[in-house]
């Protein structure tokens, strides 16, 4: 009976570390480099994660600005520089691999 359970549990224990590993794996280069730009540069005020609230209140979580905004139509805005109006958002210009980088990682938080 102890032999039969083992393959059940080797199943198991299979299973669920590639559902937790899937995600990370499942990310492109440019999602990660995304991420890494918006963990060193957004983080501070706008949550960058599928949950949670952004750190800064008036500060759209990042999982919420497709609603807002066509994500296509940001590439043009980052790279005009991003200004908007209030005092604690800092002014941005990205280079077009920065602006693919970020678009392809809100995009990953649909």
């Amino acid at each position: 009976m102890r032999i039969s359970l083992i393959p059940g549990l080797a199943l198991f224990i299979l299973t669920t570390a590639s559902q937790a590993i899937s995600p990370a794996m499942a990310a492109s280069p440019a999602e990660l480099r995304g991420r890494s730009f918006a963990q060193a540069n957004c983080a501070r005020c706008h949550s960058i994660d599928r949950q949670g609230p952004s750190p800064l209140a008036i500060a759209p979580p990042f999982r919420t600005l497709h609603t807002k905004y066509p994500l296509d139509t940001l590439a043009e805005a980052l790279a005009e520089g991003i200004d908007t109006g209030h005092p604690t958002m800092p002014m941005f210009t990205l280079e077009p691999d920065q602006i693919n980088d970020l678009l392809s990682f809100l995009k990953s938080l649909k």
